[in-house]
């Protein structure tokens, strides 16, 4: 079983080190068609591309794959929501339109300041 797990694990670095080049010509063509003339910026080289995409995907993606676990606020709301009575979940709704300045309910009645004159 030994010499699966290797061939395996060679197969793996082979398709990541493919996907990396593939990625950075598709960044650095994607800069050099746009950004000089758009910009007024240099074109990048392939390795500059790289660098560019590893920066990105620190800055704003990290390295913990798309499991959708970031989305877990909404299960726990949810289960929160259903945990609730009507009237503690209507009040929380309330709630959060006042701080989040959701539009008021349709059913709402209009100010009495854009009544007067």
């Amino acid at each position: 079983m030994r010499p699966n797990r290797i061939k395996w694990g060679l197969k793996m670095f082979a398709l990541v080190v493919l996907a990396v080049a593939v990625i950075g010509l598709l960044v650095m063509g994607l800069w050099n068609w746009l950004a000089p003339d758009l910009f007024g910026w240099r074109p990048l080289s392939f390795v500059q591309a790289v660098g560019l995409l590893l920066l990105c995907r620190l800055l704003f993606g990290g390295f913990r794959g798309r499991g959708g676990g970031h989305w877990h606020w909404r299960a726990r709301l949810a289960e929160r929501l259903e945990a609730m009575t009507p009237e503690e979940r209507e009040k929380f709704r309330a709630g959060l339109r006042g701080r989040c300045g959701w539009h008021a309910a349709p059913d709402a009645e209009p100010s009495s300041q854009s009544t007067q004159t």
